[in-house]
């Protein structure tokens, strides 16, 4: 399955949203989108997986490497998700609690 990623502006909140399966060899293409904002200056960004289908730990990786970039730039990464299957990714690497992860975009931004 393909991957699709796209990236739209809050106000000063970056939002990627990503559509599809994030693996080893889709990975690459969040891993940029999510560069390119944080190379513009955007240290606030919202990661919208609602749409993702599978998540896997190169996904997780990417994820993970780039909520440690923003925090060194005193920003910060949600995560947008309701669907349980990529939730339980979250669960059980623990990731949960690192990641604030919310149920919409809306409850993200006002987070």
């Amino acid at each position: 399955m393909e991957l699709s990623v796209t990236t739209s502006r809050h106000d000063d909140v970056s939002v990627v949203t990503v559509v599809g399966e994030v693996d080893v060899y889709t990975a690459a293409q969040l891993r940029a989108a999510l560069d390119e904002e944080i190379a513009a200056g955007h240290a606030q960004l919202v990661v919208d997986l609602d749409e993702v289908s599978f998540l896997d730990s190169t996904g997780l990786g990417v994820l993970v490497g780039r909520l440690k970039l923003v925090r060194n730039h005193s920003g910060w990464l949600r995560i947008v998700c309701s669907n349980e299957r990529i939730l339980r990714v979250f669960r059980i690497t623990g990731l949960d609690k690192v990641f604030g992860i919310h149920d919409s975009l809306e409850n993200a931004l006002a987070a």
